[in-house]
C-alpha cells in the first residue's frame, strides 16, 4: 500500500511523551515538515529550555541544546552569534517564555537578534502541575488559583505578540493555532516564515502558537479544543501584529 502521510525526515522515530490531546505533537510535526522543506535541518539548531518540551531534543531530526528554564533566547543568542550560518529556534511554553523568561524575550527582540522563537501557550504551567501562568485567563481555575485568577490580586494576562510587536528590533510577531486543519496550516506557513525571515536576516521572529493542556485543564481532548476556541481565542485574537517585510513594501 502507498503511504499517503510520511513521518517528517524533521523528526526522529521516538515516541512523544505528550498527553493525549496536547497539541505539541502537531507542533513538533509543523517544524520538523518547515526545516525539511527549507533545507536547513543540516544547519538548524533548536533550543529547549524547561517545560513540556523539556525533550524535544529526542524528537528533533537537528542539533539541540538544553537551556535553563526561560534563558533560551539568551543560550540561542550566543550560538547565532558564534555561528551566524547556525538556523537557530527556541521551543518555548509560556511559563517559560513569558514568566522566568520575560527578560531574555523582550530583550533579544529588542535587539533583534537574528532568532526564530516557536511559543506555545497553552494558559497554564503544563509540565509541573497545572499553576497558574503569565497568560492564564482572567476567572481560570488552576492549581495556584482555585477559585479561578483574581485580576485585582495577581493581575492581566500578557499578551505577548503585541507588546513585542512595539519594538523595533521585532522583525516579525504572529498568533496562530492548531485547532482545526485550516488554522494548522496557517500556523505551519508563520512557522515557515519566521524561519525565512532568518535566513534573509530580518531579525527576530516569534510564533505564538494557541495550544491544550487537556490534563490541566481537566477535559477531554474534544472538550480542550472546544474550550481553546470559546476562551483563548477571543482573548488571544489570531493575526500578525508586525511584520517588517510588509511595512517596508508600504
Amino acid at each position: 500500500m502507498k503511504p499517503i502521510l510520511n513521518r517528517p525526515a524533521g523528526l526522529t522515530e521516538a515516541a512523544f511523551h505528550y498527553c493525549p490531546g496536547c497539541t505539541h505533537g502537531i507542533i513538533h510535526r509543523i517544524t520538523a515538515e518547515v526545516m525539511e522543506e527549507l533545507e536547513i535541518l543540516d544547519r538548524a539548531v533548536g533550543v529547549a529550555p524547561v517545560g513540556c518540551a523539556v525533550l524535544a531534543y529526542n524528537y528533533f531530526n537537528c542539533d539541540m541544546l538544553q537551556a535553563a528554564h526561560g534563558r533560551a533566547p539568551a543560550v540561542a543568542t550566543g550560538i547565532k552569534r558564534a555561528r551566524g550560518e547556525a538556523v537557530v529556534f527556541t521551543y518555548q511554553g509560556d511559563g517559560d517564555l513569558a514568566a522566568i523568561g520575560t527578560a531574555e524575550t523582550v530583550h533579544a527582540a529588542a535587539r533583534g537578534e537574528n532568532i526564530t522563537v516557536i511559543f506555545v501557550n497553552n494558559a497554564i504551567y503544563g509540565m509541573t502541575g497545572g499553576q497558574m501562568a503569565p497568560t492564564s485567563l482572567p476567572g481560570q481555575v488552576t492549581q495556584t488559583t482555585p477559585y479561578g485568577r483574581d485580576t485585582a490580586a495577581a493581575g492581566y494576562p500578557i499578551r505577548v505578540c503585541e507588546m513585542l510587536a512595539t519594538l523595533e528590533g521585532t522583525a516579525y510577531a504572529a498568533r496562530v493555532s492548531v485547532d482545526t486543519p485550516k488554522n494548522a496550516a496557517a500556523a505551519k506557513a508563520a512557522v515557515k516564515r519566521a524561519f525565512q525571515n532568518q535566513l534573509d536576516g530580518a531579525g527576530f521572529s516569534i510564533v505564538e502558537i494557541l495550544s491544550t493542556c487537556p490534563t490541566n485543564w481537566g477535559l477531554s481532548p474534544v472538550d480542550a479544543l472546544a474550550w481553546l476556541r470559546d476562551n483563548l481565542l477571543p482573548y488571544y485574537p489570531l493575526g500578525v501584529y508586525r511584520d517588517c517585510k510588509k511595512e517596508a513594501a508600504v
